[in-house]
């Protein structure tokens, strides 16, 4: 076995590749990309039901649109380099050692796959686990694998399928390629042309002095890559890892679910994308470009990091309708934070938390019930202001241990008024005597306060109370022990709990 071996995956057709693999419901259409500026766009790539309707790259729109049944998109370029991203996350599961080859509208890279027979098998397992992998991720791409660079490079462009050339037969698998799999410029492919050169076996059997002679040094690239036998000094490229995925419709949707649709199939690749690196999506904003050149963002995070598609789409169900856009979407971008799963370990005795998922679900729905300020955790405020309180976003944390008290001390409860109830009161020498509610009134028989609280005094928020804590007789001839608070600045008496 060559202590060089390549593997090179080829994307054909790329711009159509890149708007289908997360359009699924166009795959069975017949589909046309077009570029450039209006009205003078061309066809700059299709797939194959639309070749069998007579489309052609490089037919104008025109003549595109004459043809029955044949869908025509127009190219998006963001989504091309959100695809090539998937496309190289993908590749570079089976090799760190990556060049690219792409050229016009096609796709391709390169691994430097030698001595990855141990972790992948043999070459051929290789090539099938490599296809398997892009094919999941959405794309149809051919893979050509031989010891020589250029020669898996240029198999891999011209034959569909999946391609082992064995060490030392590289002239002949390449023989029959045409000229232009060299990529050479325009003025020699016609001077190859003119000599009846058409195929790389018919220029490697002419004699290499004389090629240099009438065509310059680089006419012996040329000759050795038509042999297989020319060197290459292999540049990697660095594969940044970065969950997003962008998708930009030809007409705005409007309605929820054919945006959920494509949504949906989003969170797929999300999905396979994080679990292929043994990790989890931690949290999911969705950015929507609308008509008209508006954006409407919303962030998603789960309790816990997760890959469970059903409950990503469900997440983005009550989110999407909790907070609809204003105006119809015209783009679609879904950009994950990475995270790793965890689990949670329960006591014996402990009491069984809820599940994850069923609990996201069920906090979503609550906030677009209530409202997303009023669902989650309270966490007190550093402030002595009485029931002073934020809420932060819900998270599933490690089990809290109950400390039992070694002696019985006996507690009276404090049972709050929700929301506290606005009373009249009595004041004799600066105390309360009596107070009066909506519904009876009392007559205080001992006092005991104020407590004055206050605080903030430099902003808005500035607060000025005092509390009392008073014994007082219904008119009905029932005793009660209360906590009653005086907002000092509005002079504004309240009752706020109940001794029990």
């Amino acid at each position: 076995m060559s202590r060089e071996l390549y593997a090179c995956a080829h994307a054909a057709e790329f711009p159509a590749q890149a708007l289908l693999r997360l359009r699924t419901d166009l795959l069975a259409e017949a589909v046309a990309v077009l570029a450039g500026r209006t009205p003078q766009e061309t066809v700059c790539a299709l797939n194959q039901k639309a070749r069998l309707r007579g489309a052609v790259p490089g037919m104008t729109r025109l003549e595109a649109e004459g043809i029955a049944g044949l869908k025509l998109l127009a190219r998006s370029m963001e989504g091309e380099a959100a695809a090539r991203q998937v496309f190289l996350e993908c590749s570079a599961q089976f090799s760190p050692r990556i060049q690219e080859a792409s050229e016009g509208t096609s796709c391709a890279f390169v691994l430097d796959v030698a001595g990855s027979d141990r972790l992948f098998g043999p070459p051929e397992q290789l090539a099938e686990r490599l296809r398997s992998a892009l094919a999941a991720a959405g794309f149809r791409a051919s893979i050509a694998i031989s010891a020589n660079y250029h020669v898996a490079r240029m198999k891999a462009a011209h034959c569909r399928g999946i391609t082992m050339i064995a060490e030392g037969t590289e002239a002949n698998a390449v023989a029959g390629l045409p000229v232009a799999a060299l990529r050479i410029d325009e003025e020699h492919t016609e001077t190859f042309a003119l000599w009846g050169i058409r195929t790389l076996g018919e220029l490697a059997a002419l004699p290499v002095s004389d090629l240099v002679a009438r065509l310059g040094a680089q006419a012996r690239t040329w000759s050795a890559q038509a042999r297989g036998a020319a060197e290459h000094v292999f540049e990697p490229i660095a594969s940044a890892f970065s969950l997003e995925e962008f998708c930009e419709f030809e007409t705005p949707i409007e309605h929820v679910d054919a945006l959920l649709f494509v949504g949906a199939r989003m969170i797929d690749s999300l999905a396979l994308r994080a679990s292929a690196r043994a990790l989890a999506l931690a949290s999911l904003t969705v950015r929507m470009k609308l008509e008209g050149g508006g954006c409407h963002e919303r962030i998603i995070r789960p309790a816990l990091p997760s890959i469970d598609r059903k409950f990503l789409l469900k997440l983005l169900q009550l989110e999407i309708a909790a907070h609809p856009p204003q105006a119809a979407v015209a783009a679609l971008t879904l950009d994950a934070d990475a995270g790793q799963s965890s689990q949670v370990q329960l006591g014996l005795f402990a009491p069984q938390t809820p599940e994850p998922s069923r609990l996201d679900v069920t906090l979503a729905r609550l906030k677009a019930i209530v409202g997303g300020d009023r669902v989650g955790s309270p966490v007190l405020e550093d402030t002595h202001r009485a029931d002073c309180f934020r809420m932060e976003s819900f998270s599933v944390g490690g089990m809290t241990k109950v400390m039992a008290m070694e002696t019985p001390t006996a507690l009276f409860a404090l049972r709050r008024v929700r929301p506290p109830a606005p009373i009249s009161v009595v004041l004799r020498a600066m105390k309360p005597v009596a107070f009066r509610n909506r519904e009876s009134c009392f007559e205080v028989t001992a006092a005991y306060g104020p407590w004055r609280t206050g605080g903030c005094w430099w902003s808005i928020d500035a607060w000025d109370g005092e509390e009392w804590d008073v014994l007082a007789v219904e008119s009905g001839g029932a005793t009660v022990a209360c906590v009653l608070t005086c907002e000092r600045t509005g002079n504004a008496w309240r009752l706020e709990a109940f001794y029990d």
